[in-house]
């Protein structure tokens, strides 16, 4: 009997026990099931929660306390990675710390830099058909007109010499002076002198007899002070963007003379690595800052300039007569006959290529008065 009970109380131990560990299956399994059903989601929820960052960076030669910085590339960059949902963050390199001026289009090409902003003139040679746009003898309103012929035209000529980076955007400094020491009131009176200038703009000054230097703004301010050069061609915004109302007295207004060319674009890897949707994000927001911020960049500066540096260091203003005028344009037009006879050489149709941003010129300056 003793024996037989025994059986009995193992029996029913062994009964509790399965019952236990079938509670315990029932308990567990939705939990065992969810598990599993996170194992599939878990990379899929990562990847929302932690996007891919891309970083660029961006070089240019401004200094960091610059509008071109602090207005345009600033904010541009931080719109870039709100409108990407922090996917793609752009670190600016001002002042030359990235690149040097000259060195930035060839460093975006290379990938040194991601992105860059400088003057196609700081490298001439490299950029032909680009040149029509600062051609002596055009007279841009402003630099909202300018940028506007120059952004449009690049798109209907879309010169080759500009497909081994991919072009974000171009925008001008527009109408630029002569800035100098000594007051030139008149063509003897630029004779022999020493101004700095890039690009185009050097030729355009030897057509007038003066001596040009080439350099990059971020050299004129010391070189100006020392007697180096004794003025400068450029837009009225360096007198006050990089001080060089301290080092000049007199501005010779001339409309005629100049227009510098700014490029702002990407390393062409690095723009094809991205997808087609950042992209897309990329290219709209670029084209509401070159509308709303970069084409009349410049404009705003050059009155900021007027207003403040010329004023307080008691710069003269000369404008010459018309008569005088006229014979400026006059010795620089065959600066434009010399840009046609190089593209006729190089195969392209010169004449074609400048009557069209002529019209182009035309139609911008009745637009931005």
């Amino acid at each position: 009997m003793k024996g037989i009970g025994k059986l009995l109380q193992d029996k029913g131990s062994v009964r509790r026990g399965r019952m236990v560990i079938a509670g315990l299956f029932l308990v567990l399994m939705p939990a065992f099931v969810s598990g599993c059903g996170q194992k599939d989601s878990a990379p899929a929820a990562m990847a929302n929660k932690e996007k891919v960052q891309v970083e660029l960076k961006l070089a240019h030669f401004w200094p960091a306390t610059h509008p071109a910085e602090t207005e345009l590339v600033q904010p541009w960059a931080q719109e870039i990675e709100k409108a990407t949902n922090g996917q793609v963050k752009i670190t600016s390199y001002p002042g030359e710390t990235l690149l040097k001026a000259a060195d930035i289009y060839g460093g975006v090409k290379d990938g040194i830099a991601d992105i860059g902003i400088s003057c196609f003139s700081y490298t001439r040679g490299v950029f032909p058909v680009t040149e029509v746009f600062e051609l002596p003898g055009i007279t841009y309103n402003n630099s909202k007109a300018a940028s506007k012929v120059a952004w449009e035209g690049i798109k209907q000529l879309n010169p080759k010499e500009v497909q081994d980076t991919h072009l974000l955007m171009v925008i001008t400094t527009g109408p630029g002076d002569l800035f100098t020491k000594q007051p030139v009131r008149k063509l003897e009176d630029l004779k022999g002198m020493e101004i700095r200038a890039t690009g185009l703009s050097a030729a355009t000054l030897k057509s007038l007899e003066a001596t040009p230097v080439a350099m990059p703004q971020s050299e004129a301010y010391e070189s100006l002070s020392k007697g180096v050069v004794k003025g400068n061609l450029g837009p009225i915004e360096v007198l006050q963007g990089w001080k060089q109302a301290e080092v000049t007295k007199y501005i010779t207004k001339t409309p005629f003379l100049y227009n510098t060319l700014f490029f702002v674009t990407m390393n062409n890897d690095k723009w094809n690595s991205l997808s087609p949707e950042v992209q897309k994000t990329i290219e709209k927001v670029t084209a509401d800052y070159f509308e709303q911020i970069a084409i009349g960049l410049w404009d705003k500066q050059n009155q900021a300039a007027m207003n403040g540096a010329i004023k307080e260091n008691g710069m003269e203003i000369i404008t010459l007569p018309q008569a005088e005028t006229e014979r400026w344009i006059k010795l620089v037009n065959p600066v434009q006959q010399e840009f046609v006879s190089n593209m006729n050489k190089q195969g392209f149709k010169g004449q074609e290529i400048l009557d069209q941003v002529k019209a182009l010129a035309d139609k911008y300056n009745q637009e931005y008065k």
